[in-house]
């Protein structure tokens, strides 16, 4: 199976999540006027924890990409942002009866970032330059927040 990315908006990534970016007009200006703050833009979602802001450096990797493994995060909802402008690959799945169903492509574009639903299955960290930077915002705390499909058969994703 091949599937083939797409652009990241905001209309369709909305059943995996939130995009995150500077899209518009500010909501507010702060800052005596040389600040606009986009307002609450992920809506963050922890069962029994915190949130907590990571770092994380990915091994960047290339297109076309084999998948063979998806996660999901059933406590929580994880945030990826990039620390520099470089587009990343976002690999989302739909829920099939607590696995993987329809597996959907998206690169970023500069400035982009990405918010996870709770539960959502998607690929792993996938930069596709580095230096691989990311701030992550997820759950912390007790039990069991990932769980991970491997693929029966590979996908291959590729540049729409």
């Amino acid at each position: 199976m091949v599937i083939r990315t797409q652009p990241l908006t905001a209309d369709a990534f909305a059943p995996y999540g939130d995009v995150l970016d500077c899209a518009g007009t500010p909501d507010k200006m702060i800052n005596e006027g040389l600040c606009g703050r986009f307002h609450d833009r992920a809506a963050l979602d922890f069962e029994d924890g915190r949130a907590g802001v990571s770092l994380f450096q990915a091994q960047p990797r290339d297109l076309p990409y084999e998948l063979t493994l998806l996660e999901r995060h059933p406590q929580g909802s994880q945030a990826f942002i990039p620390m520099s402008f470089d587009p990343f690959l976002v690999i989302v799945a739909q829920d099939l009866s607590n696995k993987p169903g329809e597996i959907a492509a998206f690169l970023t574009a500069q400035g982009q970032a990405i918010n996870f639903h709770k539960g959502t299955w998607h690929g792993v960290l996938t930069p596709l330059t580095t230096p691989g930077l990311f701030a992550v915002v997820d759950r912390i705390g007790d039990g069991a927040n990932l769980e991970e499909f491997r693929l029966e058969h590979p996908v291959m994703i590729e540049r729409g």
